[in-house]
């Protein structure tokens, strides 16, 4: 699962690397009202990692999933929003944040 603020440019990103990706199934969301797709207890349920792409997100989750986010671990990617979708660089800095995660 990958999180950032609105779901507009980071988290989607991601998602599309990874989404034909044949061990791994993806969805992204946002932490904000306003988000394309705003993150649900759903979401949080359904993830086994979670890559958030702020610290300010992985604190937004804490406080509203509380109950939902015992075992499920949180990976900050340090990722500022200062990209747009599918931004070449961006997709380097998601390829060089996430892949030690998956690859263990």
């Amino acid at each position: 699962m990958f999180i950032c603020s609105r779901n507009q440019w980071r988290s989607p990103t991601a998602e599309a690397i990874w989404r034909n990706h044949p061990d791994f199934n993806v969805k992204s969301a946002g932490t904000s009202p306003r988000a394309k797709k705003t993150v649900r207890v759903t979401d949080i349920r359904w993830a086994d990692l979670i890559f958030v792409m702020e610290q300010k997100h992985k604190n937004r989750l804490k406080a509203e999933f509380t109950q939902w986010l015992n075992h499920t671990p949180i990976h900050v990617l340090d990722i500022p929003d200062e990209y747009t979708y599918m931004d070449s660089e961006l997709i380097q800095e998601l390829e060089t944040a996430v892949w030690p995660y998956l690859d263990g």
